[in-house]
């Protein structure tokens, strides 16, 4: 549009012409926004707030009297504020690259005073306090002329060919090598040891592979050998197994050969030997009864005869009475009574004749015989007699 005039965001715009700026300042300032301008009446020139460079290479003489030449960069800008722009508007706005060459003096004269003050080993070994003396000391002086210093970095200091430095720094580059050289020593014994842990490690290693490697041969020895005699350890086995089967075969048809004889030889001897003793027995019990058959018999026909003679014995008493004086007291009866008393005394006499003619005592037992034995003889004897209605002399 015409008239409208816009600055570049690191810009400030100073319009001059018509009303004073700021502070009675012969322009205006304006930032960061457009404004109109009116041609012919107003002019408008832009002052840059970038950031700008200045290099200074110095001269400067140390307090011990040593020249030192020093190489500092210096970044600066114009300020952000109203008063800034106007400092450095009204310094630098017609020729604005005088502001690196007016930068680069100002501190050129701080740095030589500073380093005046101070030794080359401060100076070495502190640039950082140089580099913020420097700062402070310009901080006031660049205000005026509106910028501002971001950074001063002091890039090199050399001595030229006095060689102090060089001097001053020869106990550090000694250490430095001794240190260097004690860490090269302690870096070639640590690979000496550590060539020879390797060396240890490879020699266990071998080692160890030979171990293994004896101990699978003899493995593979023994499974070898073990194949080689599990033929005959087979055959050896399975003779065994023969053997020992024959030998139970063997056991076991003399187990029943043995059963075999007894069935055949000993049962049947047992047997016979039984038969012979049961038909012994029985032949035995059979002359037995024979001869109680025989001996009860005989004194049946025995006590038969007797019987028979009975009455004559009777009578021959009642005959011994004939010429005897008998006086009977009670009639019938005492005639009963004497005729019982002769029958009694008959059949005493009976009783005595069968006795000697059968060897046995008045209780009827054999000579030798005990009275028991008597008693069950005749029991047995009374049982095996038939009854066939005689009356039994006993």
């Amino acid at each position: 549009m015409l008239g409208y005039r816009v600055p570049a965001p690191d810009e400030a715009m100073l319009i001059s012409g018509g009303r004073r700026g700021l502070g009675g300042a012969p322009f205006r300032v304006v930032t960061g926004h457009g404004k109109f301008v009116l041609p012919v009446f107003r002019k408008v020139r832009f002052l840059t707030l970038s950031m700008c460079e200045s290099e200074v290479t110095e001269t400067c003489v140390t307090r011990q009297g040593i020249a030192l030449h020093v190489r500092a960069v210096i970044a600066f800008k114009v300020g952000n504020d109203h008063e800034s722009i106007i400092n450095a508007g009204q310094r630098f706005l017609s020729d604005q690259e005088q502001m690196s060459v007016l930068t680069g003096r100002i501190f050129a004269g701080h740095l030589r005073a500073i380093i005046g003050s101070m030794t080359v080993e401060e100076i070495v070994t502190e640039r950082q306090k140089l580099a913020a003396e420097v700062l402070d000391t310009s901080k006031t002086e660049m205000a005026k002329i509106g910028l501002t210093v971001d950074s001063l970095q002091i890039q090199s200091i050399d001595d030229g060919d006095t060689g102090y430095i060089d001097a001053m720094s020869a106990p550090h580059k000694a250490a430095i090598q001794r240190q260097a050289q004690i860490a090269q020593a302690q870096a070639t014994q640590a690979a000496a040891q550590a060539e020879q842990a390797a060396a240890r490690a490879q020699a266990e290693y071998a080692r160890q592979t030979a171990v293994v490697r004896a101990e699978y041969s003899a493995e593979v020895d023994r499974a070898q050998a073990k194949a080689a005699q599990a033929g005959p350890l087979a055959q050896a086995d399975a003779q065994q197994e023969v053997l020992t089967a024959q030998t139970e075969l063997a056991a076991r048809q003399a187990e029943l050969r043995q059963q075999q004889l007894v069935a055949e030889i000993l049962k049947p001897a047992e047997a016979e030997a039984e038969r012979i003793r049961i038909l012994a027995a029985a032949e035995a019990q059979r002359m037995k009864v024979q001869a109680e058959a025989a001996a009860s018999y005989d004194r049946v026909a025995l006590d038969r005869m007797l019987i028979d003679q009975l009455p004559q014995i009777v009578k021959e008493a009642a005959g011994g009475l004939a010429g005897a004086q008998v006086n009977v007291l009670n009639g019938a009866d005492g005639l009963g009574e004497i005729a019982a008393g002769l029958v009694s005394q008959g059949l005493t006499i009976l009783d005595s004749v069968r006795r000697n003619l059968s060897g046995q005592d008045a209780d009827g037992r054999r000579p030798g015989e005990s009275e028991d034995n008597g008693l069950l003889r005749l029991a047995a004897r009374k049982e095996q007699k038939p009854n066939d209605g005689r009356v039994d002399a006993d």
